[in-house]
């Protein structure tokens, strides 16, 4: 089963991207990202109230949020500054970065999450495991020859090297996720974070970027921001479901999470019609295939 929710969570991982491009098309990037923690923290702050004051309604369901310890929260909130500085690089890059080719980069993130498990958790990869890992690797060196062609350096653009500290940072959570999950509960992880996310954002937002406003990018509303956080908030909630599993390994779901990289590519090709489509194709088919040989190890 975690497998499949797995997959369920790349497919809403994807949209979210799209509707994070959409949303900082020519947009501020600390008030998008702000807001999304208003938002994500609005879609669980009811659950937390019935929760706390009326706790016989929510027991039993899926939903419920237990009472949380002082160490707890401590975690949690150890979490919430790992995701925040993750987005922070992730907006940016997003924004400056075309989506067919930020999106393949941030596929490979499951690579670094790969070397954390088989250090830290021990978790072992079989033959055709190794093989999609391998894919993951050949289309990260295939992307950067695609970037050129567009007059991307990777060595030298500082908007890939926003990406890359995305992918650790990201990578880093993934792995955390996995030790959160063994004691915590899924929703209580979930929505947590998201209310320590958004209390983290405030001074960010009107200490640095509220007195530089008039000297960089404007901010404009879209209707597309409100549907970042509800689409991640799906797509996480699937993703941490598929993490409490037993026989759940980090290094493959995070694998297949990126399999959202099919979404995102679409979307850049259609929506906002990318320049090097048949180059970075193929990379994509790379990525594709070995996401096709972790789910077929992972049977």
């Amino acid at each position: 089963m975690w497998i499949y929710l797995s997959f369920l969570s790349a497919l809403f991982l994807g949209v979210y991207e799209v509707s994070k491009k959409a949303s900082l098309n020519e947009n501020a990037v600390i008030p998008v990202l702000f807001l999304n923690t208003v938002f994500g923290s609005l879609i669980f702050l009811p659950l937390a109230i019935v929760s706390s004051v009326w706790p016989d309604v929510m027991q039993g369901s899926e939903f419920y949020l237990p009472p949380t310890s002082l160490r707890e929260h401590g975690l949690i909130f150890i979490k919430a500054l790992i995701v925040l500085s993750s987005w922070i690089f992730n907006y940016f890059a997003t924004k400056h970065l075309p989506l067919t080719l930020s999106g393949p980069i941030k596929a490979t993130q499951p690579v670094v999450v790969l070397l954390g498990a088989l250090l830290i958790f021990g978790e072992r990869l079989n033959l055709l495991q190794w093989i999609g890992v391998l894919m993951a690797f050949l289309s990260f060196y295939l992307l950067s020859h695609s970037g050129r062609k567009e007059g991307i350096n990777f060595r030298h653009d500082r908007w890939v090297w926003f990406l890359v500290m995305a992918v650790l940072t990201g990578a880093g959570s993934a792995l955390y996720d996995k030790y959160l999950l063994r004691s915590l509960n899924v929703m209580i992880v979930q929505s947590w974070f998201n209310f320590y996310q958004f209390f983290t954002m405030l001074p960010i937002l009107f200490f640095l970027w509220y007195p530089r406003r008039k000297h960089t990018t404007k901010f404009h509303w879209s209707w597309s921001i409100p549907l970042i956080s509800i689409f991640l908030a799906i797509g996480d909630f699937l993703y941490f479901k598929a993490l409490t599993d037993a026989d759940s390994m980090i290094s493959i779901v995070s694998m297949i999470r990126r399999s959202n990289v099919l979404v995102v590519f679409l979307a850049g090709a259609w929506i906002y019609h990318e320049k090097n489509l048949k180059a970075k194709a193929l990379d994509l088919l790379l990525v594709v295939i070995g996401m096709f040989f972790l789910y077929l190890g992972s049977k």
